[in-house]
């Protein structure tokens, strides 16, 4: 298996477009670029040999490279160096920057001075506590950060408006202030999962004006839905929390949502009529959690189609659980359904239940122990 940086590397260069069917030229030597022909080292020595006055040589235009790093096709790579600072020298073309798996521990204001064509940059397991809010101020055109696996309080202030991506889970964020994401409205994917962060960490307005499809808040502290996400959402996982139910109104506002993942909580009560307001759902993961029955809903659920229920408390399931009872209402036929580790018989479930499944192996029973 290749190593992250690597793979890292391999990615980036997959979604770069060459700029000629030309090998990419590779140094051998300090003197290989003048090994080309009448006009090379060979000569130079020649005409000193025969008294030419040969009075300097020019110094190459080499793009510049950080010590340690390595640049080709517009990629910098700089990680599992020991970095404890950004480097200079970057070159002013570059457009993915790796230094990922170092020891830097601030982004200063100039850090990033003339890299106005970068694309994306992976900060991921460094020990970054501060951020001058100035640092990503020339970084006009980037569209991806990844910011993981460090010691960050908060999200840096002053994001590139042009940001698509942040990935900034597994870091020490406790709060999220009213305006943290303000001015970015291309924004479209947020992963902040790993935060210790607890409902009342998000301030009203927090995540206003923008426009996501996809956001993760896993492996925090959380023991609801929370208020105020973005409406626009297609994917919501708040999977390894604490919520122990859900209310009426806790997804009123998500009804483009398809997948909505709560898997490993505690929850034990989902409200009647609480599926309703997502009416799109395709998947809806449930599993490790304390239901004692098939959450109310399912049968109106005319797209859902994959539903994780394993590793619950479920004793019963009744045929009337997950498909509706007159025909043509599901638009969609279910093609999972997983009921493991439950204290239900699975001998004692009439097969009408599962009338709406497209294949019976979808259906996943297995011996329950306590």
């Amino acid at each position: 298996m290749l190593p992250h940086s690597s793979l890292f590397l391999l990615l980036c260069i997959a979604h770069l477009s060459l700029p000629s069917l030309a090998l990419p030229f590779e140094q051998r030597g300090f003197w290989d670029f003048a090994l080309d022909g009448d006009g090379g080292v060979k000569t130079m020595m020649r005409d000193e040999e025969e008294g030419s006055a040969v009075e300097e040589l020019p110094s190459p235009d080499f793009p510049s490279c950080p010590f340690g790093c390595h640049c080709q096709l517009r990629v910098v790579q700089c990680s599992d160096l020991g970095l404890t600072a950004v480097p200079k020298n970057i070159p002013s073309d570059t457009k993915l920057l790796d230094l990922q798996n170092n020891k830097i521990t601030e982004l200063k204001e100039n850090d990033f001075k003339g890299l106005s064509n970068l694309y994306a940059l992976s900060l991921v397991n460094n020990k970054i506590s501060k951020v001058h809010p100035r640092a990503f101020t020339p970084l006009r055109h980037m569209q991806k950060l990844y910011f993981s696996h460090n010691q960050l309080t908060e999200v840096p202030k002053n994001l590139p408006p042009s940001l698509v991506e942040l990935r900034i889970h597994e870091n020490r964020i406790k709060k999220v202030a009213e305006g943290t994401f303000s001015g970015l409205g291309t924004m479209n994917c947020i992963e902040m999962g790993g935060n210790p962060i607890q409902n009342s960490g998000f301030e009203p307005g927090a995540f206003k004006g923008l426009k996501l499809n996809y956001l993760r808040i896993s492996e925090a502290k959380l023991t609801g839905v929370p208020k105020d996400l973005p409406d626009s959402l297609h994917e919501l996982h708040l999977d390894h929390n604490q919520i122990q139910a859900i209310e009426l109104e806790d997804l009123r506002r998500y009804k483009h949502l398809y997948r909505l993942g709560l898997g490993f909580n505690h929850i034990r009560m989902i409200e009647n009529g609480s599926l309703s307001f997502v009416p799109n759902l395709r998947e809806l993961h449930l599993d490790n959690n304390r239901l004692v029955r098939v959450p109310p809903g399912l049968p109106d659920m005319k797209y859902l189609q994959v539903v994780y229920l394993h590793s619950n408390s479920i004793s019963q399931v009744s045929v009337n659980d997950f498909c509706p009872r007159g025909f043509g209402m599901k638009k969609t036929f279910y093609n999972g359904i997983s009921l493991y580790s439950n204290p239900v018989n699975y001998w004692e479930v009439q097969p009408a239940t599962f009338r709406c499944v497209s294949d019976r192996l979808a259906i996943q029973f297995g011996n329950y122990r306590k």
